[in-house]
């Protein structure tokens, strides 16, 4: 079982850790800044032009996005399928938009205190000096995949006494103030019942044992589980993240950007590396400011209380069909996007569920 040490143990509990000082102090558990690396950061190479920028992207048909139409209504349970059979589309019209996007994959540390029961395991806390909170080899996952692991940290274990019961293992009942007993239930201490009777439950004595501790009058220590001594030592927590932001550029279908958040485009570029560069010369200058902004803003955010391990970004073509249709003589629109094709009508005309079908 192992335990957070709390605060107020930490003066008597813990000695100063050369490179640790911080986590002795109380202060465990905060991201610690990485060493300057030694060798320069390799330079970014500059993101080349790409010819499938340029290329347009076919509109999907009206057959297609009429099946599109009929099963996003078939997948709500209180959409009437009358719209979808006798409405006539009028128009369809293709709106283009790109999503660029930013990872940028982290590896960040921090440092606390930790303490378990003592049953022998190993003290090494002062046979060297421990290694650094950097220093201490940990193999990373897979880009881009979040993870974390608790490395204790090697020289820094030492055995101390238990605080909470001052090393003996065992704690005084509060229920019985430490007696083994109580006032008897029965009798409220009295030796007889209402009824004059004497009082067999306490035994006529007007004490009965303690239900909370079976009359030992004390508990078993959970902090130290009995033993009287914790080993006590600093744990390291490595914690790999990606972290991510998207840009959208703006596009005139009226369809709501946030609804793009669900779906997939087509891949016109995407650059790889430990440190990537502003894509240059894309035809959106939205997206080319976009970039220069994010990757600037990444690169100083994430470099305080992390190392950045690589970098990724991408941009993708997302299609947007706008499609105008009439029922019952009232004109009513949908759009169709994204590679999966999802729909979107927040005007759909018939939702109750007793609409005629």
């Amino acid at each position: 079982m192992e335990l957070t040490c709390p605060n107020i143990f930490l003066a008597s509990m813990f000695d100063s850790i050369p490179g640790y000082e911080g986590t002795a102090a109380g202060g465990g558990g905060a991201y610690l800044p990485p060493p300057m690396p030694s060798v320069p950061m390799p330079v970014p190479e500059y993101a080349a032009s790409h010819p499938e920028w340029h290329n347009d992207i076919p509109s999907i048909s009206e057959g297609r996005a009429r099946q599109a139409f009929e099963e996003y209504v078939s997948s709500k349970c209180c959409y009437s399928s009358a719209p979808v059979r006798d409405g006539i589309i009028t128009n369809m019209e293709s709106f283009n938009t790109y999503r660029y996007r930013l990872e940028t994959f982290t590896e960040s540390r921090s440092t606390k205190w930790r303490q378990e029961p003592y049953t022998g395991q190993r003290v090494d806390a002062g046979i060297q000096r421990p290694p650094g909170p950097w220093e201490i080899a940990a193999q990373p996952p897979s880009y881009f995949t979040d993870h974390k692991e608790t490395i204790r940290v090697p020289y820094t274990s030492s055995v101390k006494k238990c605080n909470p019961c001052s090393g003996m293992g065992k704690k005084s009942c509060s229920s019985c103030t430490g007696t083994g007993s109580k006032v008897c239930s029965g009798c409220n201490g009295s030796r007889q019942r209402p009824n004059n009777e004497s009082c067999n439950k306490c035994d006529y004595s007007g004490r009965e044992k303690c239900s909370s501790c079976s009359g030992r009058g004390f508990h078993k220590c959970d902090t130290c589980d009995g033993k009287g001594q914790l080993l006590v030592f600093i744990n390291l927590k490595v914690k790999w993240c990606t972290e991510k932001d998207d840009y959208v550029a703006q596009d005139s279908s009226g369809l709501r950007l946030e609804k793009l958040g669900k779906v997939s485009g087509k891949e016109l570029f995407k650059d790889a590396q430990i440190m990537v560069y502003p894509v240059m010369g894309f035809p959106d200058v939205s997206v080319a400011q976009a970039s220069e902004r994010l990757v600037r803003d990444h690169q100083v955010k994430y470099t305080k209380n992390s190392r950045i391990l690589q970098q990724r970004q991408t941009i993708e073509l997302i299609t947007i069909t706008r499609v105008n249709y009439t029922w019952r003589e009232k004109p009513y629109v949908y759009y169709v996007y994204g590679n999966e094709l999802k729909v979107n009508a927040d005007d759909y005309p018939a939702t109750c569920c007793c609409s005629v079908m």
